[in-house]
């Protein structure tokens, strides 16, 4: 290590459980980090400041001002760039000893082990079953741990899979849900990814220094109301530690595909089609902020609503991110509803 690198890490060295030769595995050690949000920003500033040596970026979203709230790398003139590109600009900034690779990709069943073939330790900080269930099979696949972190409203989830053989996720979560629920629809405390990513960073350096007792085999939950934390254990199940292939499990996540129009679709048909109905499904709040105009519903008032709809009109359904209209609309065909369709993306788009 150079001077510069060794007063930098000092107060890492004068801990006698890591020293100097816990710091090099830091520098020797390469992570990636899948999903650069509200989990993500946390877990990459902690390892780059920890001096994590190479640190994999992989993301294909951009920054959106909904994201500022909690996403903590980015700022208000990063609006609209790719998030790991203003990510590794200001993990470099940050520390300048570091490799930084970002990876503007989403992570397939097709490009899952090219992408993570190089690296480490994984960590997962995606938001969405899909994306958590290919890791997993990837990482099973491949030998790497994986560092595993969740939120919901108020409430957080830390462990880690794969580790010297204990338990992956399959063995705590056998199979996919139905659907999964994201920030944009339920809402997040601001400050709780980064306690739960900070968690997360904590186990990746305990990996790779070996200090400490790793979080395997068990479930860490946090509830930031009354701030309280509890540990759930779980075992290995054979029959989840060994999977056969790599899957893309959209289609095994998400119902079957509803009608969508594109956002210049609708807007050329809200010019030329004067019957068209245009209903708002998000919440009251959410509409005062921003609207296209049309009719104000909330997903979960819908049901009652049915019998002041027409169904003789042409509707289109929106939302913030098209996944609460995709529900809608099912809801309206269950119904007896035929000429619906979904805004693709909702008003990320329009």
């Amino acid at each position: 290590m150079t001077t510069a690198e060794l007063r930098r890490y000092d107060r890492h060295i004068r801990l006698p459980e890591i020293g100097l030769e816990g710091q090099q595995k830091l520098k020797a050690a390469s992570v990636l980090v899948v999903g650069c949000g509200g989990l993500g920003c946390p877990v990459l500033q902690y390892l780059a400041a920890a001096g994590v040596g190479t640190l994999g970026l992989l993301d294909f979203d951009t920054v959106d001002e909904t994201n500022l709230q909690r996403q903590v790398l980015y700022a208000t003139a990063d609006v609209g760039r790719p998030k790991v590109e203003v990510a590794a600009e200001k993990l470099r900034a940050q520390n300048p000893f570091i490799s930084v690779q970002p990876h503007l990709a989403r992570v397939t069943a097709s490009n899952a082990r090219t992408l993570l073939t190089d690296y480490d330790i994984v960590v997962d900080c995606s938001d969405n079953f899909a994306t958590r269930y290919l890791l997993n099979d990837a990482c099973v696949l491949l030998g790497k741990p994986l560092v595993f972190g969740a939120i919901f409203k108020f409430e957080g989830q830390v462990t880690v899979f794969n580790y010297q053989g204990g338990p992956t996720y399959r063995c705590l979560f056998p199979e996919p849900p139905d659907e999964s629920p994201n920030c944009s629809e339920i809402g997040v405390l601001g400050v709780l990814p980064g306690i739960v990513g900070t968690l997360q960073a904590n186990e990746v350096i305990k990996l790779i220094t070996g200090v400490g007792e790793v979080l395997s085999g068990r479930l860490l939950i946090l509830d930031a109301l009354n701030l309280a934390f509890s540990t759930i254990s779980f075992e290995v199940v054979p029959i989840n530690q060994v999977p056969k292939e790599l899957v893309d499990y959209e289609s095994v996540c998400e119902p079957d595909a509803v009608p969508e129009v594109t956002a210049d679709e609708l807007k050329q048909r809200l010019i030329g089609q004067a019957n068209l109905v245009l209903l708002d499904v998000r919440e009251e709040h959410e509409y005062a902020a921003r609207n296209i105009g049309g009719r104000l519903i909330p997903l979960g008032q819908l049901a009652a609503a049915l019998p002041s709809l027409t169904r003789d009109h042409p509707i289109v359904v929106h939302c913030a991110s098209g996944r609460r209209s995709q529900q809608a609309v099912r809801l309206l065909q269950a119904n007896g509803f035929e000429q619906v369709a979904s805004l693709r993306n909702g008003l990320a788009d329009f």
